[in-house]
């Protein structure tokens, strides 16, 4: 049975091939597909259809454990930031064995994690009542 680490998480989930109920997170078996199905946080702006880069991972181990990267893919990466010899879209990528990601720490959200702010409350975008006629 594949397994599947997160990494900085240092969370492995372990998965019966073709058990995981697809959840139209990317590609089936995706790592997207497998983080959103055992509750691990991954970015997916465009909803896992190859449009944007906020899936990006870092393949640490067992890359050639996962499906071949397509043009799609690749044209897409182009525009990651820190692009690496190592870097996948975690929409795209089907797990076929053991591997472990890095989600990039600039492309964790912390907030929506339940992060707190460091920037103090976000200011109100209402109008101040004392300047409307």
């Amino acid at each position: 049975m594949p397994k599947l680490t997160f990494l900085p998480e240092n969370k492995t989930v372990e998965f019966e091939s073709g058990t995981i109920p697809y959840g139209d997170h990317g590609k089936p078996e995706s790592i997207l597909d497998i983080a959103m199905h055992f509750n691990v946080h991954l970015e997916h702006a465009c909803g896992g259809s190859c449009a944007c880069t906020t899936c990006h991972v870092i393949v640490v181990e067992g890359d050639k454990n996962l499906s071949e990267a397509d043009d799609d893919e690749l044209d897409r990466l182009d525009m990651a930031a820190g692009l690496t010899l190592r870097s996948r879209l975690g929409c795209q990528a089907v797990v076929r064995g053991d591997v472990a990601i890095e989600i990039p720490s600039w492309n964790r959200n912390y907030i929506s994690e339940g992060g707190v702010s460091t920037l103090g409350p976000r200011p109100s975008l209402s109008p101040d009542p004392s300047h409307l006629p």
